[in-house]
Parts: C-alpha cells; structure tokens; sequence
C-alpha cells in the first residue's frame, strides 16, 4: 500500500514536471544574435600632397591600401594639400592640381571630405599679397570648397543606418600668424543642434572633423608643458569642447567622432562618446614618423547595434622619427 502511494506521488511530480518545463523554456532570454558589420569606412587624414618629399606617390600608395581592404567609402579628413594659408595663389592651385592627379588615378570608390586648416587659402598671407588675395572669389574656403566640390563646409548624411556629420572645424582670427581657432561658430551649432534633433534617436551618429574635438595627444603635439603648466594652443583641440559634449550628452545616439590633424593617435572615451584620432597618411608631414607615429590610416567598421571599430592601418615601414612640422 505504501509502495503504490509513492509510485503515485512520483507520477503525479513527473506530470507536473512536463506541464513546468515549457514554461520555463519560454522565460529564457532569447539568443543573442551577433552584431552585423553594415559599413566599412577608410579614414585617411592629412595627406599633405605636394611637389616635393614623394607625397604624391606616397598619397597613390595609401589609396591603393586602403581600397584593398574593401571599404564603402573613404572620408578625407583634411589637410589634403600640404598648405595653402600661406602661398600665393598659384602656388596653392598646383598643389589642389596634384590632388587632383592622384585620385582621378587611383580613387575607385565613393568619397566624402572635410575641410582641413592647411586646405583653406590666404588666412596668412599679408601686406599686399593678403589684401589681393582677400579680394578674390576662392580667397579662404571657398577654393578647397570648389576643388573638392562640395556644396557647404558642413553637411550630413545617413548611410547603412547611421547619421554622418561633417564639421567645418576652422574660424579665421585676426593674428596672421595663427590664422585661425579651432571652433564652431554660431550659425554652423545651430544647424548641429537641428541635425541631431532630426536625427531618430534610434540612428547611431559619427561626427567628422578636422581638429580634435576631444584629444590626449594633444598635450604631447609640442612642449605644453614648458611653462609648468599645461598650455594647449587653441588651434589644437575644440575650443567649444565643453559646449559640444554638452550637446552630444543630450542625444546618446552620438557615438563616434573622427579627427585628424595633430598626426597622433589617440582614443578618447568621454560621456559615452568615443573620440579617435586618427595620425596622419603623411606621418611625419612625408619625412617619417611623427614622435611614434608613422604614416596611417584608418578602417571604421559600423555595425547594426550601434557600436564601431577603429583599426588603425601603417601602410608603409616607418623611418627615422621626426618631432617637428612641415
């Protein structure tokens, strides 16, 4: 009698066991599906060309590297010429003329471009050669704009489900031998303020700009520490830094930006936004390395939950270091 109490009870447990188990398999979490790679960016910044040091064959060897690893599109960065602030004008149409050459050789693929401080002319030239140059049509922005064809200085898109935007990082200051600040002004903030607020909160962001937002190696570009503090030179790194993370903090969807310019490498992580710096394809402006950093670029994979990968590439071996400037 006992005996057929506990093979009952052991029935009646296996019963209820076949009714519990759909139930807890329908309370486990879902399988996680693997992020998918939607875009493959190449970021080549500060390419300086010029006539001399081989920079238009070194600008044909990063293209071709660059394009072997199979990206969507390529963002210039800036600084595509080595530098028109200060040349006549002659001087800075050859440059654009060399640009020209080697990508209507090598450029296979899509592409979109930011203005860097060294692409903009005449900020520097002075006495009578600044005041000829002032009066022209292409004097400042205007010839990088109308050479690399671009409609405005700052723009955006979307692609592959992400939101680009493309910054003018450069305002002219009165001091020629500065020439500018690295800033937004007010009319161009404006508009940002606009973009992101247009932009679904559910569409990753990636900001593109010249001048460092948001950078580490700044500090090390020069002895800013010479003085016995820390002095970075307002051409540098964003003025408005303060104001922009502020905004970027307002909309979470912001996740990366993109810059050049200083010719180190670096990432900052701040507020949820990923700052990359991205060296330079002229490394040290086509004579080496630059402190440690020899001449690269960058690929950006973009996946479909938002997150992104930055890989910097040295295309070429690096020679003897070089610590200062074109």
């Amino acid at each position: 009698m006992q005996r057929r109490h506990f093979l009952g009870q052991l029935a009646a447990g296996a019963s209820l066991g076949s009714l519990a188990s759909p139930l807890l398999a329908s309370s486990a979490p879902p399988p996680v599906r693997p992020r998918q790679r939607v875009l493959r960016v190449a970021h080549l910044t500060d390419t300086h060309v010029f006539g001399e040091r081989g920079a238009e064959a070194g600008l044909t060897e990063a293209l071709r590297h660059a394009q072997a690893a199979k990206p969507d599109f390529i963002f210039f960065g800036g600084d595509l010429i080595m530098d028109a602030l200060g040349k006549e004008k002659d001087g800075a149409l050859a440059q654009w003329a060399l640009w020209d050459r080697a990508l209507s050789a090598e450029l296979r693929i899509p592409h979109h471009a930011c203005l860097g401080n060294h692409d903009i002319w005449g900020w520097k030239l002075r006495d009578a050669a600044g005041a000829a140059a002032a009066t022209d049509a292409v004097f400042g922005k205007a010839m990088a704009l109308e050479r690399l064809a671009l409609r405005d200085r700052y723009y955006s898109f979307n692609q592959a489900g992400w939101h680009f935007v493309v910054l003018d990082s450069m305002q002219r200051i009165e001091d020629p031998k500065i020439g500018y600040t690295a800033r937004l002004d007010d009319t161009q903030f404006e508009w940002l303020v606009r973009d992101l607020a247009a932009t679904a909160t559910t569409t990753p962001v990636c900001v593109l700009s010249h001048i460092p937002i948001l950078s580490a190696s700044t500090f090390l570009d020069g002895e800013n520490e010479k003085t016995g503090n820390w002095q970075v030179p307002g051409q540098w790194m964003h003025l408005d830094v303060r104001k922009l993370k502020t905004l970027f903090r307002q909309h979470p969807n912001v996740k990366a930006c993109l810059s050049g310019h200083i010719h180190l490498v670096d990432e900052v992580s701040y507020l949820g936004v990923r700052y990359c710096c991205n060296g330079a394809v002229a490394g040290g402006w086509w004579k080496g390395p630059y402190q440690e950093f020899g001449p690269a670029y960058a690929v950006v994979d973009f996946h479909d939950d938002g997150t992104f990968e930055n890989r910097l590439v040295y295309y070429r071996q690096p020679a003897a270091a070089t610590g200062a400037g074109a």
